[in-house]
């Protein structure tokens, strides 16, 4: 869905309507295409890291 032109193939497709339901799918493509939006308008603005977090994950508090 990130690739120019946006395609989604019909293999992908059935694979995730099976996992998920169509309330999920609609969900996941959403914020799919939210988190694409976000990533081209901060690149076209050459909006970089903060460098707030060095790797991709966030660390579970310890109790």
């Amino acid at each position: 869905m990130t690739n120019t032109p946006a395609d989604v193939s019909d293999e992908v497709f059935t694979a995730v309507t099976k996992e998920f339901s169509d309330e999920q799918v609609i969900e996941l493509t959403a914020f799919l295409a939210w988190e694409n939006f976000r990533a081209r308008f901060n690149h076209a603005l050459g909006v970089e890291s903060d460098g707030f977090s060095e790797s991709a994950a966030c660390p579970l508090p310890t109790a």
